[in-house]
């Protein structure tokens, strides 16, 4: 079933690489946010099933766009290259993804996230 994605990720490159990726395996994604203001907002309003969410937003954590989703009951994973030390204590059990992955590591990902 294909799930609506939001991405979150500063680095564009990176952020077109992820949602080919998502393409790829037959994903729809709403929307990307590069700034931490922008995917505040999307973290509130977006209609989505999942969010892949790097930590670090042009220097700013993205913890408080995880805890609007989780308040939405909305699941997420991360994507870092920090990998899971880069999680703060609060994060540590959800599904994360260090960077640079392939196409299969996303697949995987997103099922741990969903089962999660």
């Amino acid at each position: 079933m294909p799930l609506r994605i939001l991405i979150v990720e500063d680095e564009m490159t990176i952020a077109f690489m992820i949602e080919d990726m998502l393409v790829e395996l037959g994903h729809e994604v709403v929307q990307l946010a590069m700034r931490l203001p922008e995917a505040l907002q999307a973290a509130q309003r977006a209609d989505i099933d999942i969010a892949i969410l790097d930590v670090n937003l042009d220097g700013h954590r993205s913890f408080a766009v995880a805890d609007i989703l989780a308040a939405r009951g909305i699941p997420f994973a991360f994507a870092t290259g920090y990998g899971a030390a880069g999680l703060d204590e609060a994060y540590k059990n959800r599904p994360v993804l260090t960077k640079p992955f392939l196409t299969d590591d996303l697949r995987r990902l997103l099922s741990r996230a969903m089962a999660a």
